[in-house]
């Protein structure tokens, strides 16, 4: 046999140019893609296999059915769980926040924390600013002054609010915190939040993030290099129908992935999605923040959970999920439950199965 060397090809200057382009752009496309998943490693803690734990009772927390609850949360493979104590105000424009009958006490928060660490749980840490029920609007993206005196004031007392709980979190070991939740019509407000980011670092010295809304509030925030994480609440709505195909769902997120991942690129945080969730109602998927009288629907809730799952799970961005949300007694939720929690649900196999996994 006999052998013939290869002969080397003619390329002209400008075949050699593209080729070389292709050879840079694939190398640049190769060395993001580690720099996105270092970065994310680079913060010392896992997937955040997370589930949110909410109660409107001052002393649920410290139950001994919210002891019960929360060791069958840990047997989701959970390893992570979001606190949310709530805080009021009484309108949209009122610069009061105070705590009412409904939020937590401190004992019975802190009681929490420590049951969920003896259950081998790390702990987001998520205070919240809810409107009082007669304030006539109903969702806390709507505080909103007129003026700068206005806004002074209650970013005042949303600092004593704040500071509030940092100093809680300090004190018992909580692993991660939230200074702020879907407060959209603030998200401008930079050097006012840069101002309470740092006074919540020199009370807390864990790693932060902030919870912004699915809306334009996440990408229009300019203080996210001031915090650790990227928080994103992502209730996009998804669909027309009130029953739509798992193949449908999982379509209807692709735009919005390729959002989400080029805000991530221009702010190079690794992001969690602080809160997700959808009822076990027909039209779940529709406005998912959205209270619905449809009928039940278990099934849809465990379909909106796997487009969520095999949507993001393997994205190298991705540092968490916390669903919303778990409830305080072992016993809520079921097969005839409308509301929001995968308990006694097949959602909940659902996160089991899945948080059982490697990732």
């Amino acid at each position: 046999m006999t052998l013939t060397r290869r002969s080397t090809p003619n390329w002209s200057p400008e075949m050699l140019v593209i080729v070389s382009l292709i050879f840079v752009a694939v190398c640049l496309g190769v060395f993001c893609g580690s720099l996105i998943k270092s970065h994310v490693k680079s913060k010392g803690t896992s997937f955040q296999k997370g589930m949110t734990y909410a109660t409107w009772n001052k002393e649920a927390l410290g139950s001994k059915a919210s002891d019960v609850s929360l060791q069958r949360l840990a047997a989701t493979h959970s390893e992570w769980i979001a606190f949310v104590p709530t805080w009021y105000q009484a309108h949209y424009y009122s610069t009061e926040i105070r705590p009412s009958a409904k939020t937590p006490s401190d004992d019975a928060l802190v009681h929490a924390i420590q049951r969920a660490h003896q259950l081998g749980l790390k702990v987001l840490l998520k205070p919240q600013v809810d409107l009082s029920e007669d304030a006539g609007i109903s969702w806390r993206g709507e505080i909103d002054f007129p003026n700068a005196a206005g806004w002074k004031a209650w970013f005042g007392s949303y600092e004593s609010f704040i500071v509030h709980y940092a100093n809680v979190a300090q004190e018992h070991h909580v692993e991660l915190f939230c200074v702020g939740t879907e407060l959209s019509s603030s998200a401008w407000r930079e050097a006012d939040w840069r101002a309470v980011i740092a006074k919540v670092r020199v009370l807390y010295h864990g790693p932060l993030t902030y919870a912004a809304n699915w809306n334009e509030e996440y990408q229009t925030i300019k203080f996210w290099d001031a915090l650790d994480y990227a928080g994103l609440d992502p209730y996009f709505p998804l669909t027309d129908k009130d029953r739509p195909t798992l193949e449908e769902l999982k379509a209807a997120w692709q735009p919005h992935v390729s959002d989400i991942e080029n805000w991530q690129m221009q702010i190079r945080k690794p992001v969690i999605f602080t809160e997700v969730g959808y009822k076990s109602v027909r039209g779940a998927a529709k406005r998912s923040w959205e209270d619905r009288l449809g009928s039940v629907d278990v099934e849809l809730q465990r379909d909106a959970y796997l487009a969520v799952l095999e949507t993001f799970w393997d994205q190298p961005w991705l540092a968490g999920i916390y669903w919303w949300y778990w409830g305080s007694h072992e016993q809520m939720g079921g097969p005839e439950h409308r509301g929001y929690t995968p308990q006694h649900k097949p959602a909940e196999a659902l996160v089991t199965e899945w948080y059982g996994k490697v990732r």
